[in-house]
């Protein structure tokens, strides 16, 4: 499918990306004892994982940046996984092969995906206005550390209506952006959500004096400002892009099957159903009953772990059921957040305590001290 002058490296196994279900993967097989095959390599970009759970809390002032990311030498090295700070930029399903932006050409009789996914994009017709996706949250930290020490836009609009925009208006706000602040989605805000935390939600943004657009489909931005068509909805400097999940173009020309907006297709065992020797989890993934959340990365986890090993030593692989309803907590950046589950709502103090405690749990969970062979 691809070609490259460089050298093709082989390995047993190649895990591309560090999400949830790959980190907890390896501390799992640190925990029982299990080293994955030599040679087995570990692509993510950056020597960090950074935990998005914790971004508002960081943008708020309320976490420091070494709390809200994992190295991922340390728990490579347990394993003796060897790490590439590369990202990937083609696959070819069929031979089992990928290629990276650095040129290498990596051939693995085993693959694991769990990198994520990009929020979608309007189309950028200029640079008047400036683009700063949430994922990877890298770029948005480098500029609001920018912005604190230079000084801040005078206008920030936050595309999405679910739950990490509501999050950065309120993590702004709290970060002391006195600007033009605007929420655009094309939906409602939260939709998804009991109509009492949708409420309070919008109550929230008004107090805080975030201008909140629904029902607005941006299709592109240019000559500072963000349009609905032809009609301008929004003037503006920067445009955060929140707004949900987009696949790598990568997946779609890969081979793998994929739906229809290019996220591969897996069964319950977490292996494409098209290429057997190829796993995918997390936000990269397309299984019935899964949500593109980090709670539900966390529950694949163990069986990917299990499945993984099996797969290497000839055992059984087991099936992963998504969990009918899922835990949703909100930072309001206000010492408080929502919470949801399921028709479940409520707010107060105590839910964000109980955020940060399960937010440092699986920081602390990947750092614990690590065996010393």
């Amino acid at each position: 499918m691809f070609t490259s002058d460089a050298l093709v490296d082989s390995a047993p196994l190649l895990l591309v990306g560090a999400g949830h279900s790959h980190l907890l993967t390896l501390r799992r097989w640190l925990d029982q004892g299990w080293r994955p095959p030599a040679g087995t390599l570990l692509v993510n970009p950056g020597e960090h994982a950074w935990y998005s759970g914790m971004m508002p809390g960081l943008l708020a002032g309320r976490h420091q940046v070494e709390e809200c990311r994992i190295a991922l030498q340390p728990l490579c090295a347990a394993l003796d996984v060897r790490h590439l700070d590369a990202s990937v930029v083609q696959l070819d399903a069929a031979a089992g092969q990928v290629l990276l932006r650095t040129g290498q050409s990596i051939k693995a009789d085993c693959i694991s995906l769990d990198c994520g996914a990009k929020p979608p994009s309007p189309q950028w017709l200029d640079t008047t206005v400036e683009k700063l996706p949430v994922k990877p949250f890298g770029i948005l930290l480098q500029r609001w550390q920018q912005w604190r020490e230079t000084g801040w836009p005078t206008r920030i609009g936050v595309l999405g209506g679910g739950a990490a925009a509501f999050e950065v208006c309120m993590a702004l706000r709290a970060a002391g952006f006195a600007g033009e602040l605007s929420l655009l989605t094309g939906s409602t805000l939260l939709a998804d959500f009991p109509e009492r935390l949708r409420e309070r939600a919008s109550a929230l943004l008004r107090q805080r004096q975030v201008g909140l657009h629904e029902l607005c489909m941006i299709t592109t931005v240019r000559q500072y400002g963000v349009y609905d068509q032809q009609r301008r909805v929004l003037a503006c400097e920067a445009l955060v892009l929140a707004s949900g999940a987009q696949a790598h173009g990568w997946q779609a020309s890969s081979g793998l099957a994929c739906d229809a907006q290019g996220f591969v297709r897996i069964g319950n065992d977490l292996r494409s159903r098209s290429h057997p020797q190829i796993f995918a989890s997390g936000d990269c993934a397309s299984l019935p009953g899964a949500r593109r959340s980090g709670v539900y990365a966390v529950r694949q986890a163990p069986v990917l772990a299990d499945n993984l090993r099996a797969t290497l030593n000839g055992g059984r692989l087991s099936d992963y059921r998504p969990q009918r309803l899922a835990l949703a907590l909100l930072d309001c950046g206000n010492g408080q957040a929502l919470l949801r589950y399921g028709s479940l709502g409520m707010a107060g103090g105590w839910c964000l305590r109980w955020k940060d405690r399960l937010d440092r749990r699986f920081i602390e969970g990947m750092r614990c001290p690590l065996p010393i062979d």
